[in-house]
């Protein structure tokens, strides 16, 4: 099931995109119990898929990358955090800030993988466990950061606002 976030007359709501093209009404918690329901909607502006509390990342994970930045592959994951206010809505423009050293920005599609339930510590770690506390999934389109003064693996250049577009 495809479920978008779109902007509906009241608000911000989810809906259930059918295989006809149509779309219907979800109701409850998107991350936990939800229903589709019958009802049709005409989707509005499509959305962020969520607003997350955090987003976590993974950088230098890929060799062929990190072999053409020249650092090689770390010995432990390089963990970083981006700003929340870094999201951008499908569609939207990403806005390359002021005040960046230079205008050279890269892209990439990035797989984003949402945890919607605590899954710290479990006693016995097992691929059931991961996969009850991913309930999904989405792409993001990263925009980088690449000039002097601004360190692009480390986050810094990858946390601008808008710099995280996802969804579609």
């Amino acid at each position: 099931m495809k479920i978008i976030r779109h902007l509906s007359p009241t608000g911000p709501a989810h809906a259930a995109l059918q295989p006809d093209g149509s779309a219907r009404e979800i109701s409850g918690d998107i991350l936990g119990d939800f229903k589709v329901t019958d009802r049709v909607v005409k989707p509005g502006k499509l959305l962020a898929p969520l607003v997350p509390v955090n987003i976590l990342a993974i950088g230098l994970n890929y060799k062929r990358h990190a072999e053409e930045s020249g650092k090689g592959l770390p010995a432990q994951p390089m963990l970083f955090m981006k700003s929340t206010n870094s999201v951008q809505n499908p569609g939207d423009p990403i806005e390359i800030p002021m005040k960046m050293a230079s205008t050279e920005v890269d892209y990439e599609c990035e797989l984003a993988v949402v945890i919607g339930k605590s899954a710290r510590t479990p006693r016995r770690p097992t691929r059931s466990v991961s996969c009850s506390a991913t309930p999904a999934r989405t792409t993001c389109r990263r925009a980088t950061g690449r000039s002097s003064g601004v360190a692009a693996s480390s986050g810094q250049g990858k946390g601008f606002d808008t710099f995280c577009r996802s969804g579609r």
